[in-house]
């Protein structure tokens, strides 16, 4: 089959399927060419050659005005928001089963329905009167919130179109089923496709849209990778259930810092706000004990002080156990090696437990010195002081290198009474008054010096 031919005029731009000396449009002479359109290939798998209307562009140099903000009120929601709900913006929050993000979510929605937003919550997963129970249950039945519960897609966005709504909450987007796409709700296209339409919505609606996503077992968000990549910002909701803290953190956000928390505790009257999430995580925290360390992290742009629990037993086992909770099991393997390999402390038929406590979740390498230190102190049954505080980055060559924001760990440490801090070296001119600096070279000297003597 021969390739449709199509001509353009150059001069007033009007397509003819055939080439002749003088433009039917215009009447200018030699100004009919062949166009090659913008893609080839069959109709079907390509562009084709029909185009589209030119975008308008603007250079680096052009000042846009910052995309308005609303604040929920609540200083660790908006922290992690970065500041703020941003206008037009589209959010992803999910978690475990149970951890509270319904909760979490009709609260969000009170607090901004009360700063003067128009806010419409669809329930896919609850009836109406159900979520009017967990509003009564919460206090929150007075809020301007409206309420609504379908799954269809193709209804809900006829209706925020009607309704003009300025932040609208889907819980869960699992639930939601578009008409068009052949196939179950919470099936790959049909999250995919509701996403996309949800976001493309809220942008051309000037619509702040969250959506409520469940996670799979290793903790991602149920769907197609791609639905993260869609939206703006990406929240995870987690926690321990044996624990009353929950931590929001921000994974993704293009309005703000990423990896920011926020730090909640669940009472009988919802989520409560933890100002100082470092008293909170340390508050359970009793006598020094063998495998305690306290660490001094960094969460997004604040610092946290945490408890990390380790302990060493002899395995029954042929294989022995490696268990850990709040960290990177294989970062666990490589510092246990080079315990083995640069300081002579073997854990060869030794069960190895590792645990943060307070459900809080580790991921910055300054913890490699915490970790070893607990490791050590439960190896050898010898408890390190109370008052120390411990951070800094282990190599394979058991080296330590210093870590990011070193003044703001010490800082918050004195602040809740702690007298010292063994760390890497630091540059001069870093500390804080009236606490006590234990700077070590590297993994061996600092097991010489805290424990005594190298191990063999």
């Amino acid at each position: 089959m021969a390739k449709d031919l199509a001509f353009t005029c150059s001069a007033c731009g009007a397509a003819t399927s055939k080439w002749s000396g003088k433009c039917e449009a215009c009447g200018a002479w030699n100004t009919i060419h062949e166009d090659t359109g913008l893609a080839a290939g069959p109709k079907k798998t390509s562009i084709g050659g029909r185009r589209g209307k030119t975008l308008k562009l603007t250079d680096l140099a052009t000042q846009e005005a910052a995309p308005p903000r609303t604040l929920a009120g609540v200083d660790e929601l908006d922290r992690v928001l970065g500041g703020g709900l941003v206008k037009a913006s589209a959010l992803l929050v999910g978690g475990d089963p149970g951890i509270g993000k319904s909760t979490l979510m009709l609260q969000a929605a009170a607090r901004f329905a009360r700063n003067g937003l128009k806010v419409i919550y669809v329930s896919g997963e609850e009836s109406n009167a159900q979520v009017q129970m967990r509003a009564l249950r919460l206090g929150l039945e007075k809020s301007p919130v409206m309420l609504a519960s379908d799954t269809n897609l193709r209804d809900i966005l006829t209706t925020l179109e009607a309704e003009k709504a300025d932040l609208t909450i889907i819980d869960s987007i699992q639930t939601m089923w578009a008409d068009h796409v052949d196939s179950a709700p919470g099936s790959v296209s049909q999250v995919r496709t509701c996403a996309h339409e949800l976001t493309t919505f809220a942008k051309t609606h000037d619509m702040s849209v969250i959506m409520v996503g469940h996670v799979t077992k290793e903790g991602a968000i149920a769907g197609p990778r791609v639905v993260e990549h869609m939206v703006d910002t990406v929240l995870y909701f987690e926690g321990e259930r044996g624990h009353q803290f929950r931590i929001l953190r921000s994974v993704k956000n293009r309005f703000g810092p990423a990896d920011e928390i926020g730090v909640f505790e669940m009472t009988g009257k919802g989520l409560a706000e933890v100002r100082n999430p470092s008293a909170l995580f340390l508050s359970e925290r009793g006598e020094p004990a063998p495998g305690s360390v306290v660490f001094a992290g960094i969460e997004g742009t604040r610092p946290v002080l945490c408890e990390i629990q380790a302990l060493v037993a002899p395995s029954p086992h042929s294989q022995p156990r490696r268990s850990v909770v709040g960290w990177d099991g294989g970062r666990l393997a490589m510092i246990m090696a080079v315990l083995e390999s640069r300081c002579g402390v073997p854990f060869t038929g030794l069960d190895v437990y590792l645990n943060v406590a307070g459900g809080l979740r580790i991921s910055e390498p300054a913890a490699d010195l915490a970790v070893a230190a607990a490791l050590v102190s439960a190896r050898e049954d010898a408890a390190l002081p109370k008052e120390a505080v411990i951070f800094g980055e282990i190599s394979l060559s058991g080296a330590l290198r210093p870590v990011i924001q070193t003044e703001n760990r010490l800082k918050e440490a004195q602040k809740l009474g702690f007298t010292s801090a063994i760390m890497p070296r630091a540059p001069k001119g870093t500390g804080a008054a009236g606490l006590e600096l234990r700077e070590m070279q590297d993994l061996a000297s600092f097991v010489e010096q805290v424990f005594g003597a190298r191990q063999g």
